[in-house]
Parts: C-alpha cells; sequence; structure tokens
C-alpha cells in the first residue's frame, strides 16, 4: 500500500518549515515524514524519527492525569482505524526527558481511492495555552464561586438561571430552582462563634452537592441562603429532590467543641413559568421557603 509522503517539492518547503511539529505515519503507524517543527519541538532528528514506530513509545505521549497514550488510545490509531479527526492535550517527552505540554490534532490520509492509507499528526506547544486556561480557571474561581463553601457564588447562579431561562424560552427545556435557608443559623453562630458557624455551612453544602445530579448546580445565595437549580424536572421529582436533601442535611452531625450539632433546612421549590424572570423565580421559591419556616421549619414546600 502507498505510504503517505509529501511529493511536491513546494509543499514539502512549507510544511517543513512551519513552526509547528508534523509527522505521517503508514497504516502501521511507521513514521514516514518528521519536520523542523517536530525536530525543534521534540529534540528529535527526522532521520532518528523515520521508519520508527508511533507505538515504539518514544514520544510518550501523557495525559495529565497520566493515561499512556501511545501504549492505549492512541489518536493516530483511532484516526487511522475510522477516518475521524482527533484533538487531545497530551504531554511529550522531549529527548533530554523532560515533558513538554502540547496541542495535538490528528487527521487521516487518504489515497485516490479515498482509502486511509495513513495519518498526520500536527502538534504545538501548549505551554503558553496551559497557562492561559490556569489563568482562566483561578479567574473562573475568584469571580464565580464562593469562598467560604466552594460552590457556585451569587453571581455564577444568575447567570445559569439567566441562561435555563433562556433555553426554556427557546427549546422550552424545564427547569425548578430550590431556595435553602439554614434554620436557626444565628442560634448556631451566637452558641459556637461564627467560625463554627463557618463549619456548618460548608457541611450543609457538601450535603447539597454529594446528593444532587450532575447536571445540577449548586451554589450560595447569601448568609446562610443556598440554592439550587434542577434541570429536567417535574413537580414530583423537584418535591423528591428537595426532600431527600432536607433529609439528609438533618441526619447530618457536626462536632462543636466536643459536641455534637445537627442542623435542619426550610426549602421552597418552584418549577419555571412562562412569564417568569430572574428576579420572579427566586422570590417565589424564597417565599415558599418562607412558608416552611412558618410551618414548623425542616419542610419543604413546592408550588402547585
Amino acid at each position: 500500500m502507498k505510504k503517505p509522503s509529501l511529493e511536491n517539492k513546494f509543499h514539502k518547503s512549507l510544511v517543513d518549515n512551519l513552526y509547528d511539529g508534523v509527522y505521517f505515519v503508514d497504516t502501521e503507524r511507521r513514521i514516514t515524514y518528521w519536520n523542523k517543527g517536530a525536530e525543534r519541538i521534540t529534540g528529535h532528528k527526522a532521520e532518528e524519527m523515520i521508519g520508527k514506530f508511533c507505538q515504539d513509545n518514544i514520544l510518550d505521549h501523557v495525559t495529565t492525569d497520566g493515561c499512556h497514550l501511545c501504549m492505549g488510545g492512541c489518536p493516530l490509531l483511532g484516526t487511522i482505524v475510522d477516518g475521524q479527526p482527533r484533538e487531545a492535550e497530551v504531554h511529550l517527552r522531549h529527548a533530554d526527558g523532560y515533558r513538554v505540554p502540547v496541542l495535538v490534532r490528528s487527521s487521516p490520509i487518504y489515497d485516490e481511492q479515498n482509502r486511509v492509507i495513513g495519518a498526520v499528526e500536527v502538534f504545538s506547544n501548549n505551554q503558553s495555552l496551559f497557562k492561559m486556561k490556569r489563568r482562566v480557571d483561578e479567574l473562573e474561581q475568584a469571580v464565580f464561586r464562593d469562598t467560604l463553601t466552594g460552590v457556585s457564588n451569587r453571581k455564577l447562579l444568575e447567570i445559569k438561571i439567566n441562561s435555563a431561562l433562556q433555553e426554556y424560552h427557546q427549546h422550552e427545556i424545564p427547569f425548578g430552582v430550590l431556595f435553602l435557608d439554614i434554620d436557626h443559623f444565628k442560634a448556631v453562630n451566637d452558641t459556637y462563634g461564627h467560625l463554627e458557624g463557618d463549619r456548618v455551612l460548608q457541611n450543609v453544602t457538601r450535603n447539597m452537592t454529594a446528593h444532587l445530579r450532575e447536571t445540577d448546580v449548586c451554589g450560595r445565595w447569601g448568609g446562610e441562603e443556598l440554592i439550587a437549580i434542577l434541570y429536567n424536572v417535574n413537580r414530583n421529582s423537584l418535591f423528591a429532590i428537595a426532600e431527600k436533601l432536607r433529609t439528609m442535611v438533618a441526619n447530618s452531625i457536626i462536632s462543636v467543641n466536643g459536641r455534637q450539632v445537627s442542623v435542619t433546612v426550610s426549602i421552597g421549590g418552584t418549577l419555571v413559568r412562562e412569564m417568569d424572570t430572574l428576579d420572579s423565580i427566586i422570590e417565589r421559591a424564597d417565599q415558599l421557603m418562607y412558608q416552611s419556616k412558618q410551618s414548623g421549619r425542616n419542610r419543604v414546600t413546592v408550588d402547585g
């Protein structure tokens, strides 16, 4: 079978001098071309690499969580098998032994009969991108995360609810909002101090994150008030999830100054309505939460 190559001198010169690394492999993953960008990024010369096999693990592509792609999950192999392009953020091993973060993209190479005869991998030094992504994550934590509990803050909750409202109006995707308030929280602070009160708030928040679905969003609205946004729910499922959260909190214990302390929450829940805005759905859930308070606390009240 014909091996992938660069026959045209102009094209070869063009690809050879790309800043990005480029190499070709045939269907057996034998390297047939290695450009100057690949030499610069990896430290391996073309004469050293051409004829070697990708699975010889010279570059030893490793993901952030330690998975060795050359031994399993190789993007090039996947592309050769199904003809689909792939992209991955990995860390290759430089000729001098250290790791280089790269963004790799693999694409199939076809012959005149439209058969896959190999694949091309293009990779670029991804260090600046990795640093930028880390910085974005740090900024997101600072801007959108509550520093005490680690869950979404009020700003992010407002963004999520507005987004859910837009999805509802455009695609009729239903959602509900739960408004939770810790019962007698002032008494906890007055009795044990604000530091222990913070621990109680963190405990309640952990219960929420542990028992909500992966698709749901939970956050701190302010003080001891918490909000959960539940997607694709009806009244029964909204109530069931709220009741589960209430029960889990009520049956949790935290040790405070040698004493076993437990708290409860009052919850109000509502489903989105056609004319809802951010303010209206929050206000309605808040009022339903107060109905739970007035009914004796440690209760769930969901509207009709």
